[in-house]
């Protein structure tokens, strides 16, 4: 049976979506493409239909986690003022919720620890995903009137990204969600938003 090209996109994004939840989850190295495939109801063969290899595979999901990672921002974002749409994502980055929200969440604390050891076109994606998702920090910082946006929404990530990795990391949820409430007062503290 032949199938549009339409079907065949909307089947590449099922296994593209599929492929970002494994990852995430298992990290890139314990994947294994028949899984993915069985996941979406597809043999192993139907998989050289949409990529070449497990790499480009690996490649296009790591490009797919951040889109979904983008659309998280902008949603948790959307129609608030600067300060208020900051406070409201960092709120969101270190909560219980997304803690817990390994398979679905921020790829950044999900992968950070397998890239090095990943090729350079995992590499090479996951640092432009990094680098939009800081972009689109530094954008309301500098909204902010503050004059070294960059330098902060880099910061404020990079400790985002660390305390979520580690609050996955501590077995003791009190202690666990003390590390995340820190962190979110923390970062707002200086980004100058502590009391949004």
């Amino acid at each position: 049976m032949r199938y549009d090209a339409e079907h065949k996109q909307r089947t590449r994004a099922k296994v593209l979506k599929e492929a970002a939840k494994a990852i995430r989850g298992a990290g890139p190295h314990q994947v294994g493409v028949a899984e993915v495939m069985a996941k979406v109801g597809l043999t192993h063969g139907g998989f050289y239909a949409h990529f070449s290899s497990k790499d480009e595979l690996v490649v296009a999901a790591i490009a797919q986690m951040f889109d979904e990672a983008i659309a998280t921002f902008e949603h948790v974002t959307a129609g608030k003022a600067p300060a208020e749409a900051l406070a409201a994502y960092i709120d969101f980055y270190l909560s219980p919720r997304h803690r817990e929200a390994q398979a679905t969440g921020c790829p950044l604390p999900a992968l950070a620890a397998d890239l090095p050891r990943l090729d350079e076109g995992a590499r090479d994606g996951f640092t432009r995903g990094a680098e939009r998702l800081t972009a689109a920090l530094s954008r309301l910082i500098a909204a902010l009137g503050r004059r070294d946006p960059d330098e902060l929404a880099s910061s404020a990530l990079a400790e985002m990204v660390g305390a979520l990795s580690l609050a996955r990391a501590i077995s003791e949820i009190r202690r666990s969600n003390v590390v995340l409430r820190h962190s979110r007062d923390a970062v707002k503290r200086r980004l100058g938003i502590e009391a949004t």
